[in-house]
């Protein structure tokens, strides 16, 4: 099975977003976003393996596959009961204090 390339450009866009999604502090972090779950479904299966770069920022080994990564992402949305808001990713949004 061959990665299509559209999946291929998602994954490089996601990848990106969740490492900076990762660098965020835990209590700071806002849920994982919703629309990784689409992108992450369609290559559960895959078996290809992904550039070294992608396999850094899902923090896999070198050589794994997008498949592993899709675990990953489904992982982070897993045990989520919220999901964030475009406007609050990668970091969740905090009111100012009233003065």
């Amino acid at each position: 099975m061959s990665v299509h390339q559209a999946a291929e450009l998602q994954f490089e866009r996601i990848a990106s977003e969740f490492g900076s999604w990762r660098a965020i502090a835990d209590h700071e972090r806002s849920p994982a976003p919703a629309w990784w779950w689409g992108p992450a479904m369609e290559v559960l299966d895959e078996t290809k393996a992904m550039p070294p770069e992608l396999c850094v920022s899902f923090e896999l080994p070198p050589g794994s596959s997008y498949g592993d990564a899709a675990e990953v992402l489904m992982k982070a949305l897993a045990d989520q009961t919220l999901l964030s808001w475009p406007d609050e990713f990668p970091r969740k949004f905090h009111q100012p204090d009233p003065a």
